[in-house]
């Protein structure tokens, strides 16, 4: 699918709807935020997984609807984006692990704390980190496991292929969001990315970006603070990009490796 044969896992989606006239980069939230809008509408190009291929991402929710991604890092911490968490209440936040199905299944656990990156910039979407700590510590088994975390600044190969997971927006009759689903991006020159997204502010050493430079595949609406793996490890976290598979910007990611010690002095993992 790519030059390399190396496989990543990461959140997915689909094609854009409009020009680039009528886009700005923007974070790729869930559909119930109301003035964060989403960088595009559906996912596509991608396949129907079990919650047993990828048991480290859950469901991050707001008064019982599906919001946001997130990952697994230890039974009692998650590691979501701060866009999905800027502005929340820890009362109305719970995740979902263990399902295929953001909606029903596996099991749903209040959220203790959250502990958001105190760098965050809402503009620039840079830091774009934050942890959830559990009121109850996840069952771990099959379909609801931990994910492994690379070294701090420890890098991911360009072409690196990378698997994307997640419950985004499909707009599609036959394509339903309500399952699990996946594609596979490669990872993308930092360089190119940062001249891609110049007019923009460019990408920082947070950042890492995946996608063909075809567009294609993507993530998108839904998919935010969910999982980008290489190697069996969760190299990044679904942050933001300029529409949505569009050729030539690639989705921007949060690097986990440039946030390692922190997630580390903050969740003891």
């Amino acid at each position: 699918m790519f030059n390399s044969l190396v496989l990543c896992s990461v959140l997915l989606v689909g094609a854009v709807l409009g020009g680039e006239s009528d886009l700005l980069p923007r974070p790729h939230y869930g559909t119930d935020v109301g003035s964060i809008l989403p960088r595009g509408s559906r996912i596509v190009g991608g396949f129907e997984i079990s919650i047993a291929d990828a048991p480290h991402q859950v469901s991050l929710q707001s008064r019982g609807s599906h919001i946001c991604g997130g990952s697994i890092i230890s039974p009692k911490w998650i590691l979501t984006a701060a866009h999905c968490t800027d502005g929340a209440s820890v009362s109305n936040l719970r995740i979902r692990a263990g399902s295929s199905k953001h909606a029903s299944g596996g099991s749903v656990i209040s959220i203790n704390r959250i502990v958001q990156h105190s760098s965050y910039n809402r503009n620039t979407i840079d830091y774009d980190y934050s942890l959830l700590e559990l009121k109850s510590a996840i069952s771990v088994g099959a379909n609801a496991a931990v994910i492994p975390l690379p070294a701090q600044n420890e890098t991911v190969q360009d072409g690196t292929l990378c698997e994307v997971t997640g419950w985004g927006n499909t707009q599609s009759i036959s394509e339903s969001r309500a399952n699990l689903r996946a594609a596979y991006v490669p990872a993308y020159n930092q360089n190119q990315c940062n001249s891609a997204y110049s007019r923009y502010g460019g990408v920082t050493g947070r950042m890492i970006c995946a996608g063909y430079q075809a567009g294609g595949k993507d993530a998108c609406q839904g998919d935010s603070g969910g999982p980008l793996v290489a190697n069996g490890k969760l190299v990044g976290v679904v942050s933001w990009g300029l529409g949505c598979a569009q050729a030539n910007y690639p989705g921007v990611y949060s690097r986990v490796a440039a946030a390692r010690d922190w997630i580390r002095s903050n969740s003891g993992v």
